[in-house]
C-alpha cells in the first residue's frame, strides 16, 4: 500500500490585488479586488514505503504548497491526500507524529537555546521514549558530527552547522515520512556530501520514505530513485532519471583519447552517419575526439567500434546527457510534453 496518496490535489489562493499610488490606496479601502492563483492544479501521485523521490520544478511551480498540504499546514481546495492512512489537515497532531520536515531556509530549533536544549524540548513534545532518544542522539551526533555543537546557542551556529542540527531534529522521533525542502541550500561541498550520505543511509537502515525538493539537481541524482517534475501547478513528468534522459534527450557522448593520427579529416563519412545523427569535435592539443550521437540512430558500441578500427584509442569515456540541462530545457518549454507525462517508476 502507498504511504503517500495524492489524488486530484488542488490549491487555489485568493490574492488581494493592490492598486498603486495614493488614489489607488484610497480605492483599496472602498473596493477590494481579488485574483485567484492556482498554485497546485489537480496533481495525482503515490509514493511507496521506503521510496526516495525528488520533487522538482521552477520557482512558483507549486512544490512548497504541495509539501504544506502533505504536512497539514494548508487545507486543499479540492482533491484527496493521505499520509500513512491519515488525512493531514483533519488530524494534524497524528500526522505530525509520523512525519519529519526540514525547510532549508527556516529552523525548528529555538534561537537562543543551546542545541541540546532544543532537542530535549522536541523529545517532550513528541513523547520520544528515553531509549529511542538516546540512541538517535548518539547516532546523529556521530554521523553528522554534532558533539561540539550541542551546547552552543543556535544563533551562534553557521548555516552548515545549523542545517546539520535541523536535520537531526527532524528525525529524532523516528518519522515514517520525511519532507526535505532545500536541505543543502548554501552549504559547502563537504557538508553537502555528508548530508547526502546521511539521507541515503537513513533510508537504507530504517526504510524511511523521503520526498526531497531542491534546485540542486546534484542532490537529486545522488539521492533519488524517482523524480516528479511540476510546473505551473501540474505534474509534467513522473518516473526514473534514466527514463527522463531517454524521453527528453536522445543524445549520448563518447570521448576518445587517441595516440597519433588526425581525427579531423573525413570523420562523418567514415562514421557513415549524417550530421543530424552524429557530431564530432577534435581537440588537436590533447589528441581527444568527442563524438555526440543520437542513441536512436546508432548504438554506443557501434560508434566505439568504428573509431577504434581507425585510430589507436588509449582511453574511452561514456557521458550521459546532463540531467541539469534536460530539466532546464523542460522548464523553458523546449520539449513537447505528452499527456499523461509518464508514470514509469522503474529504472531504465
Amino acid at each position: 500500500m502507498p504511504i503517500v496518496s495524492v489524488y486530484n490535489l488542488t490549491k487555489v489562493f485568493r490574492v488581494f490585488k493592490r492598486r498603486e499610488g495614493l488614489i489607488g490606496a484610497l480605492q483599496n479601502l472602498v473596493v477590494r479586488e481579488y485574483t485567484q492563483v492556482r498554485a497546485v492544479d489537480g496533481i495525482s501521485f503515490e509514493i511507496e514505503p521506503g521510496e526516495l523521490v525528488g520533487y522538482i520544478g521552477p520557482n512558483g511551480a507549486g512544490k512548497s504548497t504541495t509539501i504544506k498540504m502533505l504536512c497539514g499546514i494548508l487545507t486543499p481546495t479540492k482533491g484527496c491526500v493521505e499520509v500513512n492512512g491519515i488525512v493531514p489537515f483533519e488530524d494534524r497532531v497524528a500526522n505530525a507524529r509520523q512525519m519529519g520536515v526540514l525547510f532549508g531556509q527556516r529552523t525548528q530549533l529555538w534561537w537562543d537555546l543551546a542545541v541540546i536544549e532544543s532537542f530535549n524540548l522536541l523529545k517532550k513534545m513528541y513523547e520520544i521514549p528515553d531509549e529511542d532518544y538516546e540512541r538517535n542522539l548518539a547516532t546523529f551526533s556521530e554521523v553528522l558530527q554534532l558533539d561540539e555543537l550541542l551546547h552552543l546557542p543556535v544563533r551562534k551556529l553557521s548555516l552548515g552547522q545549523r542545517m546539520r542540527c535541523d536535520l537531526a531534529a527532524s528525525l529524532l522521533h523516528n518519522p515514517k515520512v520525511v519532507y526535505f525542502d532545500e536541505p543543502s541550500i548554501g552549504l559547502d561541498v563537504s557538508v553537502k556530501e555528508r548530508i547526502r550520505q546521511f539521507i541515503k543511509e537513513l533510508n537504507r537502515q530504517r526504510n524511511t520514505t523521503i520526498l526531497l525538493t531542491t534546485h540542486d539537481l546534484g542532490d537529486i541524482e545522488e539521492i533519488c530513485e524517482r523524480i516528479i517534475v511540476i510546473d505551473h501547478g501540474k505534474i509534467i513528468y513522473d518516473g526514473s532519471i534514466g527514463s527522463l534522459r531517454q524521453r527528453f534527450d536522445h543524445s549520448r557522448r563518447l570521448v576518445f583519447d587517441i595516440r597519433g593520427g588526425d581525427a579531423a579529416q573525413g570523420l562523418h563519412s567514415y562514421l557513415q552517419l549524417s550530421p543530424q545523427d552524429a557530431q564530432a569535435e577534435w581537440q588537436e592539443q590533447n589528441q581527444r575526439l568527442t563524438v555526440t550521437f543520437n542513441r536512436n540512430a546508432v548504438s554506443a558500441s557501434d560508434v566505439a567500434s568504428m573509431i577504434m578500427r581507425r585510430y589507436n584509442v588509449i582511453d574511452l569515456t561514456v557521458q550521459e546527457p546532463d540531467i541539469e540541462t534536460i530539466v532546464r530545457r523542460i522548464y523553458a518549454g523546449e520539449y513537447e510534453l505528452e499527456e499523461p507525462a509518464g508514470q514509469d517508476h522503474g529504472e531504465s
